[in-house]
């Protein structure tokens, strides 16, 4: 069964290297990609590259959408997935954030860093570090990576 997988922040540096490194995996079927600026764009217009791999156009991102995968991916700036990750747990869609939002477990550290208010610190604890060589069975279960 393939896992439905939606990406935001899809057309940045690293949402373009999810999409080619995961638009040809057996086991995910990318539903949802997400670009304020292009929104309503043809991924393979922007990204030739993936022609014939991903047939969709950027959308802008709602989680009521984000919500209907398996598993999200933010791509995205600090301070960006933690705004949508508490309504995207909720629904049980898993979280993976490529940014700094629930890295540091220390919230007063978090904060002086980043220079914001974290928007949901009750989950920092829950988030487990993604790097399998220290953390893969943790990860295995994990919901917020």
């Amino acid at each position: 069964m393939k896992r439905k997988i939606g990406i935001v922040g899809a057309t940045g540096y690293t949402g373009v290297e999810l999409l080619r490194l995961l638009s040809g995996h057996p086991d995910v079927e990318i539903s949802y990609v997400t670009s304020r600026e292009h929104a309503g764009s043809r991924v393979d217009a922007m990204f030739p590259n993936l022609r014939g791999f991903l047939d969709l156009d950027f959308t802008a991102p709602e989680v009521e959408q984000l919500a209907d995968n398996d598993l999200v991916f933010f791509a995205t700036p600090n301070g960006v997935a933690m705004k949508s990750t508490p309504a995207l747990l909720a629904a049980g869609t898993k979280v993976i954030d490529l940014a700094a939002d629930f890295r540091i477990k220390d919230i007063e550290t978090w904060e002086k860093w980043y220079e914001m208010k974290h928007a949901c610190p009750e989950l920092v604890e829950e988030a487990v570090y993604g790097l399998p060589e220290l953390n893969r069975a943790e990860i295995a279960k994990a919901h917020l990576i």
